[in-house]
């Protein structure tokens, strides 16, 4: 019967099938043990005491069962404390405590990474490295995660420098120089045919190595340059923006009319955090964008509503993960250590949590970060499939569209440059020629033909 209402009560719980599958072998695992099992009452409810608890516990490890994994058994058992049983006889926060040091113990000896437990990375250090890789990546990573560069970065600049690598067919860089740089950039335009921005992000990259990691100062490359594109921005018109907004639902309604009413990058959406939206003044305080610049831009009434129901929501998971004895986030700038505590505060929670904890790839740390990257990219690609667009539509083209309908509503093009966050005005006016003008009456000659 007990076992019944265990069920029952995770099936209400906010926990992935998995999790409730697991869960259930776990307890199911408890009450097979041979202590527990000499005090089962017959009929009566499992009975949860901490030398039997421990017990449990310890055999699981004598049977060389991984730290995370009876971390998951743990929380189990207490689940069925609390809501079967509806006592707090024992506290299993110092037993969680304990096997979350031990897990990630695991964790860094797995692999061969390194890791200092007082350095945060992405905070002026280096945080895990891994040893397999060659060293002048190593040092690389360590260097972009110094100057507080985003992990976006990090990425792309790596994959082009190992590229370089491949193309040398050896990792001490430091050998090299101007012109196996310039063959490299050459190869990638002649050869592989990478559009303009590609090359220029493999020279950032490269650059970036060079002059930050060995402080070189490298002189002039001449290499053959990739074609630059005309490419203009794809741009929805509004009643488009309308056809694809009635196929996206939940939460992803919110980064819809987040990234088109106030004109938000993909990637600020998602890392938008409870402190950045002032629902008084109408604002969003873009921080840390691209470029590494903060902007203040405009918040839309229609998102407001849901906005609110969001926070509610956001509330209530970091209430559970602090329970659970986690709810830290992500700080950048060395934060965590200037503020000790604001880590786990709610204004510094992201708006658009991950419906799951994750182990931070940089510093080893089990948080909650913001959704993935793809799960948006995803939700719109499936919501465009539903209409009757043929545009080549993506996130981005919702920031497009902000741009472009402000200026045909009679905005400023300065008012528009600093609501994205453009460095260069010219950067602002593409959008100008994407416009659609309703005062150039242009007639084409083909319309005055009676072809009909």
């Amino acid at each position: 019967m007990s076992l019944d209402r265990y069920r029952q009560s995770l099936a209400v719980l906010n926990l992935q099938p998995k999790e409730i599958e697991w869960f259930r072998k776990w307890l199911d695992a408890y009450a097979g043990d041979r202590q527990v099992k000499s005090r089962l009452v017959p009929g009566g409810n499992i009975p949860v005491e901490r030398e039997l608890v421990i017990g449990f516990l310890r055999n699981l490890r004598d049977h060389r069962v991984q730290a995370w994994r009876r971390l998951q058994a743990t929380r189990a058992i207490e689940i069925y404390q609390s809501t079967v049983l509806r006592t707090s006889v024992v506290d299993f926060r110092p037993i969680r405590d304990k096997l979350t040091e031990i897990a990630a113990r695991e964790r860094r000896a797995d692999g061969g990474l390194q890791y200092d437990s007082h350095l945060v990375a992405g905070e002026g250090n280096s945080g895990v490295l891994d040893k397999n890789e060659p060293e002048s990546i190593q040092r690389m990573r360590s260097k972009l995660r110094m100057l507080h560069h985003p992990k976006s970065t990090e990425v792309a600049y790596v994959d082009q420098v190992k590229k370089f690598i491949r193309h040398l067919d050896d990792s001490r860089l430091e050998k090299y120089g101007e012109p196996e740089i310039a063959d490299f950039l050459t190869d990638l335009a002649v050869t592989h045919e990478v559009s303009a921005g590609t090359q220029n992000q493999a020279l950032h990259g490269i650059l970036f190595f060079y002059e930050k990691v060995l402080g070189r100062n490298l002189q002039f490359i001449n290499s053959v340059r990739a074609r630059a594109s005309g490419y203009r921005p794809v741009v929805l018109t509004k009643s488009e923006i309308q056809s694809i907004f009635r196929f996206v639902y939940g939460v992803y309604r919110m980064m819809f009319l987040l990234m088109y009413g106030s004109g938000l990058r993909h990637r600020e959406c998602r890392t938008l955090r409870v402190e950045d939206v002032c629902f008084e003044t109408r604002q969003i305080l873009v921080r840390d964008g691209k470029g590494m610049k903060d902007r203040v831009t405009v918040l839309a009434d229609n998102v407001m509503p849901l906005l609110k129901e969001q926070l509610n929501t956001v509330r209530a998971m970091h209430e559970s993960d602090l329970k659970d004895g986690f709810g830290e986030v992500y700080l950048p700038y060395a934060l965590a250590r200037k503020y000790p505590n604001a880590a786990r505060h709610l204004s510094w929670q992201y708006l658009f949590p991950s419906p799951r904890r994750s182990r931070d790839p940089r510093s080893g740390r089990i948080r909650r970060h913001h959704v993935h990257d793809s799960t948006f990219c995803q939700r719109f690609k499936a919501a465009l499939s539903r209409t009757n667009i043929h545009k080549l539509a993506v996130p981005h083209t919702l920031r497009h569209s902000f741009a472009t309908h402000m200026l045909e509503d009679g905005a400023d093009i300065r008012t528009v440059q600093e609501l994205l966050g453009h460095k260069d005005v010219k950067t602002t006016m593409i959008y100008t020629h994407v416009m659609n003008r309703p005062g150039l009456a242009v007639t084409s000659p083909s319309d005055r033909l009676a072809l009909v």
